[in-house]
Order: structure tokens, then sequence, then C-alpha cells
């Protein structure tokens, strides 16, 4: 039996960690409440914008799903083992990121704190992740299964962005404590570029 590796003994824990928070953050919009954590600095729009809070909902909501659903895609005993499942849960995470996430966040993106720049990038991340999720579809419609699964790799790395942008908040906060615009502006484009060239990385020395 091969044994478990420190490596993904950690990562299933960084994950695992990282996760139970998602779920907390999640919890506080159960029942439906408008003015309670990252809503109560975004009622110009809840007031203003009839569709901005139920969007909001489907994003935070399947943000959860998203996440547990991919991790699952690159273990590669479930993939081994149970093909079936590793399908469905493929079509589980493609379909909710396709429907659901993904349009929701380039929508609740343009109404980002953090002016243009913070704006700018959660639309780009927004369309990225719709981009390579399809594209990841597309190919392995195709049987082109190396290459479906270099894009699902930069589609996850996107997603995973849902907890690393909260992790680079709360470091910056701990360590320079800037302005909380600054913040906006700097955790856009670090929530998800990093995740992305790791992917890249890991897609050059071929660890697929």
């Amino acid at each position: 039996m091969k044994s478990i590796s420190y490596k993904q003994v950690a990562w299933v824990l960084f994950f695992t960690y990282f996760f139970m928070l998602m779920v907390q953050i999640t919890f506080r919009y159960i029942p439906l409440n408008s003015e309670v954590s990252f809503l109560q600095i975004k009622q110009t729009e809840v007031a203003g914008i009839k569709t901005y809070l139920p969007i909001f909902y489907v994003h935070v909501y399947s943000a959860i799903f998203v996440l547990l659903a991919g991790f699952t895609q690159f273990n590669p005993k479930i993939l081994s083992r149970y093909p079936k499942l590793h399908q469905w849960l493929g079509y589980w995470y493609v379909g909710i990121v396709l429907f659901l996430a993904a349009p929701s966040g380039i929508f609740i993106g343009y109404f980002a704190n953090g002016g243009l720049m913070a704006k700018t990038s959660f639309i780009v991340l927004g369309f990225l992740w719709f981009w390579f999720t399809l594209k990841a579809v597309l190919l392995i419609l195709k049987r082109k299964i190396i290459a479906h699964k270099k894009f699902m790799y930069r589609s996850f790395a996107l997603a995973a962005s849902a907890i690393t942008l909260r992790l680079w908040k709360v470091i910056l906060v701990y360590l320079f404590h800037p302005a909380p615009m600054d913040v906006y502006q700097i955790i856009a484009w670090l929530g998800w570029i990093p995740n992305l060239l790791i992917a890249e990385w890991l897609i050059k020395r071929k660890i697929i």
C-alpha cells in the first residue's frame, strides 16, 4: 500500500481548515439577512439594485459546493477506483461554475469595493474562471485528457481564490494595517494571480 506523504496530509489539513472557515462564513447568511458580515458595507447596492442580493446569495452558497467538488477532482484514488464518481462530481463542479458561481461573481465584481482596480480584477477573474472551466469541458468531450487536466488545474486555482483572498487579507492586515480600500485593491489581485502562477508551475513540471 502506498503511504501518504506529509505534503498530502498538510494539503488536506490546509484545505479542510479553510473550507470549514468558508462554511462558517456562509452560515452567517443563513437565514437570509441583508445586514450581516460583508453585506453591512454593501447597503447601497442592496437597497438600490434589486438583483444584487439574490445574485450575491447565489455566489456565496455555490462557492462551498464548487470547492468541495473541485477538490475531489484531483484525488488519484477517486479517479482510479471510482471513475463514475469522479465524472459526476466533475459535472457538478462544471455546472455550478458555469451557471452559478462564475456569472454571479462577474456581476458582484462589477460592484466591488476598491474602485476600478478591484472591479477589474474580479471581473477578469470571473471571465477567466468561466473560460478555463468551459475549455476543460470541451477538451474532455474530445477525449483530450491531458489538456483537460491542465485547464481543470487552472479552473480550480481560480476557484480557490475564495480561500486565498481571505488568507491574504488576514496577512496584510496583521503585518501592515493598510486602509480598508487599499486592502480590497491588493487582495483583489493577490487572491487569484499567485494561484494561477502555481497552477502553471505545476503544469510545467507535469505534476498532473
